[in-house]
């Protein structure tokens, strides 16, 4: 078997190879291979842009509720720009008017035209066009409401309504449209086109040379769930921003490449919510930025396994609670499920709810061995059974205890009060949901506070030996990154301010393992002592 240093080595040695293939692959994507002829001024094997001949064009937008259209009935002129300068960026508000088929669940396309000025675009033989829908199907947000009072009167007009709505998907309105047109004069190579940009490109000959006509794009990763809009029966105009900025060629691959993915997770069943927390990733920052985030997720997902593995492998090992506050076992278990709850109740992004529920698990487990508790079955009703503490142990615990008293005596009014403040000034969508704030609000607010316990019990043993370092060291790193997470990925507040609240946690640990030197006679984290095993070897 291979050992725990050789495993970590491979596991980081797997690791700087995916880093380096990633690089090649984003690499690949950015960078683009020109035709080798075109630097002879040799026109064969390449296809040239048609953009060079420096066309006057211009640009046009229709809605229509099919998702192809033959010729110009049955759809609506929403905007015409002549004059269309591919240079200058531009946004521009609409209304769009909304056919009764829409208001009744139905699908609106947008049908965009770039064409030569002058000339409608199905008389064109050169227009290149693209179609997106206006419209998605998502559930609706439930309505929140205040738990004492009751219900407002235009909740209780609507709430017959919301009643069969809530749970089944409705029309929401798309009220951004970005668009963007390639602008590189690119001259590619016939024989190796990128199969990302291929498909949107449409080829023509012009006498001994082949052009592509101009790349029409549409960004959906600006399609956002904020900017979506609930379609009722009752709505007929809807207003639509349609903006416009030009793309260099390889902003446009890697933007492809992008919404593939995003796409992709939509089809493995995240939700529309899901995507638009991944989408916020891309469209919020830079790219130099995103390089960044990159990077930061890379290590973040390295130090995660780290710690994890030390972390169990710590407790797997642990034959004594020595020098360890069952109460703060206990709090972050408790405190884990709850937040766990909490993300799942607010619909939170699954890249912060699939490690949350890992980490809960993990507490769980680590009850379980700090209680020396084992389950023994009795037919179907299981029995729980609690091994005995030694002296040693016992007194750990009045320490524990000691430390306890002396918190409670401020966390629980302040808890309370905090309750009982949001019970009657915030709203919430049920009873269950105000509970699991509440209960979060404490945890996230001063939930620091039962990490006191553990200092406290370093402070009378004067030692932090028992204490899985290995494990805390990879936690650490996580946390520092955690807090460049906390701007880029969408939480709620109190989760964003918990990430820093754990930096001064682990400061102060660091501050005791530095005040506590190493003392060969102390018990280490599986109840043995350097002295101790000395003594056994000789």
């Amino acid at each position: 078997m291979l050992s725990r240093s050789s495993f970590t080595s491979l596991v980081v040695g797997v690791f700087a190879v995916y880093v380096a293939h990633t690089c090649w692959v984003m690499y690949g994507i950015v960078y683009t291979r020109p035709c080798p002829a075109a630097a002879d001024g040799a026109a064969g094997g390449c296809v040239w842009p048609y953009l060079a001949r420096r066309p006057k064009l211009q640009l046009s937008v229709y809605t229509t509720t099919r998702s192809s259209i033959g010729a110009e009935s049955n759809i609506d002129l929403v905007l015409n720009v002549e004059n269309f300068d591919i240079e200058s960026k531009f946004e521009r508000t609409v209304n769009v008017s909304v056919p009764k088929k829409t208001r009744n669940n139905g699908t609106l396309y947008a049908f965009v035209f770039l064409h030569h000025a002058g000339i409608l675009p199905w008389h064109d033989g050169k227009q290149v066009h693209i179609v997106s829908p206006l419209t998605t199907y998502m559930v609706p947000k439930p309505e929140e409401i205040n738990l004492l009072t009751g219900e407002s009167a235009t909740q209780q007009i609507e709430a017959e309504k919301q009643t069969n709505a809530l749970d089944e998907p409705v029309s929401h309105w798309r009220s951004r449209l970005t668009l963007n047109v390639m602008v590189e004069d690119f001259v590619f190579d016939g024989s190796s086109l990128p199969a990302d940009v291929h498909r949107y490109m449409k080829m023509v000959q012009l006498g001994k040379t082949v052009h592509y006509l101009p790349i029409l794009f549409i960004d959906q990763l600006s399609n956002r769930v904020k900017d979506l809009m609930v379609i009722n029966r009752s709505t007929t105009e809807l207003p639509l921003t349609v903006s416009y900025d030009k793309i260099s060629l390889g902003k446009l691959r890697f933007w492809i490449h992008m919404q593939d993915a995003v796409y992709s997770l939509q089809q493995f069943g995240f939700s529309e919510k899901d995507a638009d927390e991944v989408k916020g990733i891309f469209v919020d920052t830079n790219l130099y930025f995103l390089a960044l985030t990159f990077f930061v997720a890379a290590f973040h997902l390295l130090f995660d396994f780290l710690a994890f593995k030390n972390d169990i492998s710590f407790w797997k090992k642990k034959r004594s609670m020595i020098g360890m506050s069952t109460k703060a076992v206990l709090w972050r278990c408790f405190s884990t499920v709850v937040i766990f709850l909490f993300l799942l109740d607010e619909q939170t992004s699954l890249l912060v709810l699939i490690p949350a529920g890992i980490g809960a698990v993990i507490e769980l487990w680590k009850v379980k061995k700090a209680l020396k508790m084992t389950v023994r079955w009795q037919g179907l009703r299981p029995k729980f059974q609690f091994g005995a503490y030694n002296d040693s142990e016992k007194k750990t615990e009045e320490y524990d205890a000691q430390a306890m008293k002396y918190l409670s005596y401020l966390l629980y009014p302040l808890c309370i009060g905090g309750a009982g403040y949001s019970l009657l000034n915030v709203k919430y969508k049920s009873w269950y949901s105000w509970l699991i704030n509440s209960f979060v609000n404490g945890v996230y607010a001063f939930g620091f506070l039962f990490m006191l316990p553990q200092l406290f019990v370093n402070y009378k043993m004067k030692s932090v030996a028992h204490l899985p370092w290995k494990a805390f060291t990879y936690k650490a790193f996580n946390t520092f990154i955690d807090d460049i997470f906390a701007f880029i990925i969408t939480m709620p507040t109190s989760h964003r301010l918990a990430c820093f609240r754990d930096d001064v946690v682990f400061l102060v640990y660091l501050y005791q393992r530095w005040l506590y030197p190493v003392d060969k006679s102390r018990v280490n984290e599986y109840g043995e002592s350097y002295e101790e095993k000395s003594k056994k070897k000789s």
